[in-house]
């Protein structure tokens, strides 16, 4: 069985993968950036780790001991149009969805490639692929994120790594509900934000993508790219076919 890092545990897909994980007889290291979460799971190592700071990154790598797999998961959404987000907002997210799944990466690929062998699973979206109005900065990140998983699976190939990219769609994790939400309730946008329920189409579980995550940690040769579940297959094959001489949207709006 693998040892896997775990960054985002403490809810949602983070905790269901540790869950998932723990029983198929994985060594797992939850983490979060308040450990305290943690302290229901059953698992064998809880730790603190907040992926935008370099300091708590080195520390729990050192604590952790041998990773096989890093499960490069935190990350948080924001509801907003582009044309009034607050760049703070958009800094923020990319600090945490981008740069924080890479400077992770960073950490546990040094001993990685001295063993010859890991494997890197990044928690993507649909959204890596395509976008979804006033979901925009959440979009942009994790394209960039996929940006940065597809060039570390061409360069750490080489030594052993294999690179994964988890593409779920909706998700009922409570993630779109904890969103914060800049719009007024006279702007001109809020037409559009109240379709947004119609855009993100039928949620997965949790759980869902957990077994999802579990299953490609498994497969001795996992591909680049999983989308999970119908919707999300669905979503990305019509991206896919789409034109790409204009914007993509799966659903007709009106507003």
């Amino acid at each position: 069985m693998s040892s896997v890092l775990i960054t985002g545990a403490s809810r949602g897909i983070g905790r269901a993968v540790a869950v998932e994980l723990a029983g198929r007889g994985h060594r797992v290291i939850a983490t979060a950036r308040r450990p305290e979460t943690l302290a229901d799971l059953d698992v064998d190592q809880r730790l603190r780790l907040d992926v935008t700071d370099q300091q708590s990154v080195d520390r729990a790598v050192g604590e952790a001991g041998e990773i096989d797999v890093l499960v490069s998961n935190a990350g948080e959404t924001v509801r907003a149009p582009l044309e009034s987000v607050p760049l703070a907002e958009v800094e923020r997210l990319f600090q945490l969805n981008t740069l924080g799944a890479l400077r992770v990466a960073q950490g546990v690929l040094p001993a990685m490639r001295e063993r010859g062998a890991g494997r890197l699973v990044f928690v993507s979206s649909t959204q890596g692929r395509m976008v979804l109005p006033m979901i925009g900065p959440y979009g942009a990140s994790k394209w960039a994120l996929e940006a940065l998983a597809e060039t570390l699976a061409i360069e750490t190939g080489h030594f052993g790594i294999s690179v994964s990219v988890v593409q779920p769609g909706a998700v009922s994790s409570g993630g779109g509900e904890r969103a914060r939400v800049f719009l007024e309730d006279d702007d001109p946008y809020a037409p559009l934000y109240a379709e947004l329920g119609v855009l993100r189409g039928e949620a997965v579980s949790p759980e869902v993508v957990a077994a999802a995550v579990a299953d490609t940690i498994e497969l001795p040769d996992p591909p680049l790219r999983i989308p999970v579940g119908a919707p999300a297959e669905r979503a990305l094959s019509a991206r896919k076919e789409a034109p790409e001489s204009e914007p993509f949207l799966m659903a007709e709006i009106n507003w």
